[in-house]
């Protein structure tokens, strides 16, 4: 189907620190991809990069075949990303309705003034954004608890209504940072299901950071492996949890190094 997203080259700097390393990746449209590494890698600051947050130093960002580095966060998000992030940031103090309908500003046309007299055009638009709204509701499995303040809602709750305000600015790639962080494994199984739901049921492309290494591998097409900014390993989830390079970012050199003798001894 050909890449949706691609990076080139992409460096992200903070005074001396290379928080980002002449990064390259390439994801498929309508796949599930993940990108893991341990703590201080610099997969959120590379979101980060992708969502506009930051610029890049360095390199490019090609999305649906348009540059996007440099590109303000709402115009990003205009063009088809959309994405959590590993601490929820929802709107605490509005309900859960009220944070989906934010999440679908940007392609609302009413104007201002619009709203103020509530002409015929805004009530129109209004009532389709509240049934768009309940409808993604529904479909995150949040059904009846559109009138709830989000941080009354459980966190696991809290976690779907962020993916809801996502969908809501109809995403052609959405990027889930840690979306099973704090949660118990039946929780992060729960989780997995929905993401791959997610894809198969709307369509899109899906690209996450995540630590839970059953979800990783239990649903990702493609993993890429990131330590010190750079890309140390690509591949299924097979070949990466086979890479001497990735055992040894993760659990140190003796591991790698035991991998290594124990692939040569199976092979003699």
């Amino acid at each position: 189907m050909g890449a949706i997203l691609t990076t080139r080259n992409v460096t992200k700097r903070f005074g001396g620190l290379v928080a980002v390393n002449d990064f390259n990746l390439d994801i498929e449209e309508y796949s599930i991809s993940s990108v893991i590494g341990p703590n201080g890698a610099g997969k959120t600051t590379f979101f980060n990069c992708i969502t506009g947050f930051y610029v890049p130093d360095e390199g490019d960002i090609i999305f649906d075949g348009h540059y996007i580095q440099g590109l303000s966060t709402d115009r990003i998000t205009h063009h088809g990303i959309s994405r959590t992030y590993q601490n929820i940031r929802l709107f605490s103090n509005m309900t859960a309705i009220e944070n989906i309908l934010v999440g679908q500003h940007p392609h609302l046309k009413t104007l201002w003034v619009e709203a103020i007299f509530k002409t015929p055009r805004f009530l129109k638009e209004e009532a389709a954004a509240l049934e768009e709204a309940i409808r993604l509701l529904n479909f995150v499995g949040l059904a009846g608890m559109g009138d709830l303040i989000a941080h009354n809602m459980p966190y696991g709750a809290q976690r779907r209504l962020e993916i809801a305000r996502a969908l809501a600015s109809r995403p052609k790639l959405l990027l889930l940072d840690e979306p099973t962080a704090g949660m118990n494994p039946n929780e992060s199984a729960e989780m997995m299901h929905f993401i791959q739901r997610l894809r198969d049921e709307l369509e899109i492309t899906i690209l996450l950071i995540e630590h839970d290494m059953r979800v990783v591998m239990g649903i990702s097409e493609q993993i890429s492996v990131m330590d010190f900014g750079q890309k140390i390993a690509e591949g299924t989830p097979k070949e990466i949890q086979r890479n001497p390079r990735v055992i040894e970012a993760y659990l140190g050199r003796g591991a790698a190094a035991g991998l290594k003798l124990e692939t040569k001894g199976a092979k003699a």
